[in-house]
């Protein structure tokens, strides 16, 4: 049986990023995929330009659109841009006994663009982390949502796993791509215990969209039935791959950051 993906983000129109990422996400990794948006960006490789909401009424339709009429094996939340807006997500995914719950709290973009209205991280914490099976945020997103400084070191990296682990989510997940060094180093916790996540850091501008590549892979392997613990692995090694891959593509100027290459495994 082929699994479905739901993911409820952003739009980005360059195709990086946002739904965009996730649909090639789920197909790469044998999902069937399915959108609900968020918000229309005005955006491109060098950044974002304009941010559109829908209603939050209209957010939750769509939710409420997919699940009367579709099995969904997991959900990949993305950017949500306003309090409204989590509350309305939260309200449908707990009326519909949502599983699998991937919540990429997307607060900064990859090119540094602040993402979301003030009020998201409080409704965030309230209404969507304790639902979630695992939170991916990047160094700066845990650090906004913690009140901890950015992390510099693997101490760091658990030192926010483990304060984020205290809003109530299954697991977390503290990505460290924005920190230096050789290795691209995560930090997964469970309440249980602390792995870090290691692959060599690939030499490319093309990054444009990894969080949500990420998080999308994990809600596709979770929808094929890998724990979670494996399913972080396997997605860390899919983007590792995609990223290796990604100067293959020739999108964008030049002058900002390009997309990961979803698609490295299959095609020629």
């Amino acid at each position: 049986m082929i699994p479905n993906v739901l993911s409820i983000a952003g739009s980005d129109p360059s195709g990086g990023a946002g739904i965009q990422a996730d649909l090639k996400t789920f197909s790469a990794l044998g999902c069937y995929g399915m959108a609900a948006l968020t918000a229309l960006t005005a955006q491109n490789t060098r950044g974002v330009t304009g941010v559109h909401i829908p209603p939050p009424e209209f957010v939750a339709a769509q939710i409420d659109a997919i699940f009367t009429d579709v099995r969904v094996d997991a959900v990949k939340i993305g950017m949500l841009a306003s309090g409204a807006v989590v509350e309305a997500v939260a309200s449908r995914l707990r009326a519909h006994h949502a599983r699998n719950i991937v919540l990429d709290p997307v607060l900064v973009a990859t090119s540094g663009d602040s993402l979301g209205a003030p009020d998201v991280v409080d409704a965030m914490t309230r209404h969507l982390v304790p639902m979630a099976s695992v939170i991916t945020p990047n160094g700066p997103e845990a650090a906004r949502l913690s009140g901890l400084p950015e992390p510099r070191t693997s101490a760091d990296l658990e030192s926010l796993a483990r304060a984020l682990y205290g809003l109530r989510p299954h697991a977390v997940l503290v990505k460290g791509g924005h920190m230096e060094g050789a290795e691209a180093e995560d930090a997964f916790f469970d309440g249980a215990r602390v792995a870090f996540l290691r692959a060599p850091r690939i030499a490319t501008r093309n990054t444009h969209g990894t969080g949500c590549t990420l998080s999308s892979a994990i809600a596709a392997f979770l929808a094929r039935g890998y724990g979670l613990a494996d399913a972080v692995a396997e997605a860390k090694d899919y983007l590792t791959g995609a990223l290796a891959a990604a100067d293959a593509l020739t999108v964008g100027s030049g002058e900002g950051h390009g997309p990961v290459h979803h698609f490295h495994d299959l095609w020629p």
